[in-house]
């Protein structure tokens, strides 16, 4: 299907084709065939990138209709979740919301009820913004994508995937179809925290998301740190990591990993904060949300 757009200005009629493909194989052959594809996950990112005029894809391949993308289905070692599973799906599937309770979390902190109709985390993720909030839970969580393209499929770690703002590392033709969580081990916990200006529906300034796991004795023996907003992407912080390790998250614990997540962001100055103000708030984030990711891990 085509269709014509006439500029805002009322100038330059652009046309743009928009497909609807059943299958993944048939959307990775529409996305291989146009070096101006763009793909249409929920199109929360997407249908306003176009109205602000800061995209002109020759195509547009909507992937709603892929219902091998709309699934979440557990696995033995996990749980699989659709790339274009929209929000509100995930928050009615009872076992991911009981597994991973910080990543479900950090993907409803994206818009409102109405938006969560149609966000996924497909998009969130490949729209490549540095302060996407699902992507650092994802991270921590230790989720993998699964990728479809023409020369067949492919996993990859999350943290892999944006390699700059607006920029991906996927190849022509290529699309992430699902994303996987690993079965978490006993006594795991996670969590995600953002700082906003306002109270709701606002972009992150900056972002922690936290995954660790207890032994016996409330011991940390493995954690994962994730930060967004405060870099080009989102960033594994193995130091940050370290402070936790070995230790029963006491109050020195957390102070170094606040001084290491501080110490990790690369932040720039905009509307929403100083290079100052994010650097300082990255560590009390950090530390908040690892206080709650404890207490999860005490709880399961």
């Amino acid at each position: 299907m085509a269709s014509d757009r006439v500029n805002w200005n009322g100038s330059d009629v652009i046309t743009m084709r928009y497909e609807a493909p059943e299958t993944m194989e048939a959307a990775v052959e529409l996305l291989s065939s146009d070096e101006g594809a763009r793909v249409l996950a929920g199109g929360t990112d997407l249908l306003v990138q176009l109205r602000a005029e800061m995209i002109e894809p020759s195509l547009v391949v909507d992937v709603k209709r892929i219902a091998a993308m709309r699934e979440i289905t557990k696995e033995n070692d996990g749980i699989r979740v659709g790339a274009a599973v929209a929000g509100a799906e995930l928050g009615e599937h009872e076992e991911f919301k009981a597994t991973w309770p910080g990543v479900l979390e950090a993907f409803e902190l994206i818009g409102s009820t109405q938006i969560q109709g149609r966000a996924t985390m497909g998009g969130n993720l490949c729209n490549a913004s540095p302060a996407a909030d699902s992507v650092p839970a994802m991270i921590a969580a230790g989720a993998t994508a699964t990728i479809l393209g023409p020369g067949g499929q492919r996993d990859v770690p999350v943290e892999d995937i944006a390699i700059g703002p607006g920029q991906t590392s996927l190849d022509k033709g290529e699309l992430v179809t699902s994303f996987f969580f690993p079965k978490p081990a006993a006594r795991t916990g996670d969590a995600y925290l953002r700082f906003i200006p306002r109270t709701e529906m606002d972009i992150a300034v900056v972002g922690a998301g936290i995954c660790l796991t207890l032994d016996d004795s409330d011991i940390c023996k493995a954690a994962r740190v994730s930060l967004g907003a405060v870099a080009a992407r989102a960033l594994v912080v193995d130091e940050a990591a370290d402070a936790l390790i070995g230790t029963p998250v006491d109050e020195a614990a957390l102070a170094k990993l606040a001084e290491a997540a501080s110490a990790a962001a690369k932040p720039i100055d905009d509307k929403r904060g100083t290079k100052e103000f994010r650097i300082q708030v990255m560590g009390v984030m950090a530390r908040r949300t690892a206080e709650i990711a404890l207490a999860r891990a005490k709880a399961n």
